[in-house]
């Protein structure tokens, strides 16, 4: 049998018992409280859509200081992001008027030439350069010697864009062979002095001397070729396939082109404006942390920035954000002419409606706050404004008016009738009609989507 204790040893076993009770207790109690003071957001929609930008915003208006300090960091980010565009816009002259070595005929002018590509704008991507006709364009002969002369000067430049990618992505590689700048959280430590972001093993084994040193090189050889560059950006030939819908750069080339003086100084420090314009591919899922005072009280906003990770199976990460307070969907209205790059038969719009039926009809998402943000409205607008007809990618538009409050209509209520359908906790949706890149307006309505995510956070943890 065993010994039984004495008095003071049930006396001490009970005060140990009663401590570790207490201890519990606490913790809870700092849990609850923890969990009162955080509101976890995801950022949600298809690649390009937005995410990324609205994060920037977020965390302008809320902690502009952050991005002072991450200033330097989007430098290298800008300057790959001008290299891409420079070597969209040769590839494309190469293909249209016959400039690069592989060209097997020169073009004789007035002679239309048959297109190996594929012969519709419908498989075109929106990501890729990619021509948007069957035949190549008709060029002004004094064209010829120009053009060459500028795309022998800049192709040395163009040159170290693979090393820049390699240098800003941590030597990360892609599956499929895709090439560019595909980053994970704490990617501005690697290329800058500031310390202050968590850093990835994979980024702290792969950082090297010779880092620091490309991008040193890419801003020499970009300032001794501001002046090609301009010259490029503004030759007939390639403003007249820009405005022909032949020449499709991403979004942000217009931006940065038009800028390279600027762009090119050797004290270059990049504005918000410029930060917003940047393209930058993140990988998997980065969360963003603000402190934010409302009403005087104090509360952590996490942001979670799913990326490429909400086309990987949703088991795989929606059991992560199961106590998430809102989402915010973007849907970029303005991608109504592009197609997926991996599924060039499905069209971006199409995409985004799928996505945003399987989170509306997620039960472990039934709870948070539903916000869609119909985003881009600025390009959409663009895009109307330059003759591009809805009803040539979108069968189902019909005859209806090609302008601006026709088609964003059209788009809000597919949505609408989405979540009415089959979002399955019928929860109210919040809605809005976005321009990441106008700073006053996005700020506004990011003021009213954080009183209402604050609204459904309180009314969670009962205190509404």
């Amino acid at each position: 049998m065993p010994k039984r204790r004495n008095p003071a040893e049930e006396e001490e076993a009970l005060r140990i018992s009663n401590a570790i009770d207490e201890d519990l207790r606490r913790e809870r109690e700092l849990l609850r409280r923890k969990r009162a003071r955080e509101v976890k957001v995801m950022l949600l929609g298809q690649a390009e859509s937005g995410k990324s930008t609205l994060q920037k915003q977020f965390q302008l208006y809320y902690s502009s200081q952050s991005l002072d300090d991450e200033r330097p960091s989007w430098r290298p980010i800008v300057y790959f992001n001008i290299l891409k565009a420079i070597r969209m816009i040769l590839d494309e002259l190469d293909w249209q008027y016959g400039l690069g070595p592989s060209a097997a005929d020169p073009i004789i002018p007035g002679a239309a030439v048959p297109s190996p590509l594929m012969p519709s704008t419908s498989n075109t991507s929106g990501s890729g350069s990619g021509s948007g006709s069957s035949t190549r364009s008709l060029p002004n002969p004094a064209w010829f010697p120009e053009l060459a002369l500028l795309r022998n000067k800049l192709l040395p430049l163009v040159a170290s864009e693979d090393a820049l990618a390699a240098e800003l992505s941590g030597n990360i590689t892609v599956a499929g062979g895709r090439t560019g700048v595909y980053v994970r959280s704490g990617w501005q430590a690697l290329i800058t002095g500031n310390r202050s972001w968590p850093l990835a093993d994979s980024y702290r084994t792969a950082m090297t001397p010779r880092q620091s040193a490309v991008t040193n090189i890419v801003a020499k050889t970009l300032a001794a070729s501001q002046d090609e560059i301009e010259l490029l950006w503004w030759h007939p030939a390639v403003q007249s396939l820009v405005k022909a819908n032949k020449l499709r750069l991403e979004e942000y080339a217009a931006f940065f082109l038009a800028n390279i003086c600027r762009i090119s100084q050797p004290d270059y420090l990049p504005s918000n404006e410029d930060i917003l314009h940047v393209r930058l591919q993140t990988i998997g899922v980065t969360e963003h942390a603000f402190d934010i005072n409302l009403g005087g009280a104090h509360y952590n906003w996490l942001l979670y920035d799913v990326g490429g990770a909400v086309r990987l199976p949703r088991h795989a990460w929606v059991p992560y954000f199961d106590d998430a307070t809102a989402i915010i969907f973007l849907a970029p209205i303005s991608a109504f002419d592009q197609y997926l790059e991996e599924d060039p038969r499905t069209n971006r719009i199409d995409d985004s409606l799928q996505l945003f039926t399987a989170i509306c009809s997620n039960k472990l998402l039934a709870n948070a706050a539903l916000v869609l943000m119909l985003n881009k409205t600025d390009l959409l607008r663009q895009k109307l404004q330059a003759g591009i007809k809805v009803r040539k990618f979108i069968s189902s538009y019909g005859d209806r008016p090609n302008s601006f409050e026709e088609v964003s209509e059209y788009f809000r209520a597919h949505f609408m009738q989405v979540h009415r359908r089959k979002d399955i906790s019928h929860r109210p949706l919040y809605l809005h009609f976005t321009s990441m890149l106008d700073i006053k307006a996005t700020q506004a309505i990011i003021i009213n989507v954080g009183e209402a995510i604050m609204r459904q956070h309180l009314t969670k943890i009962g205190l509404a």
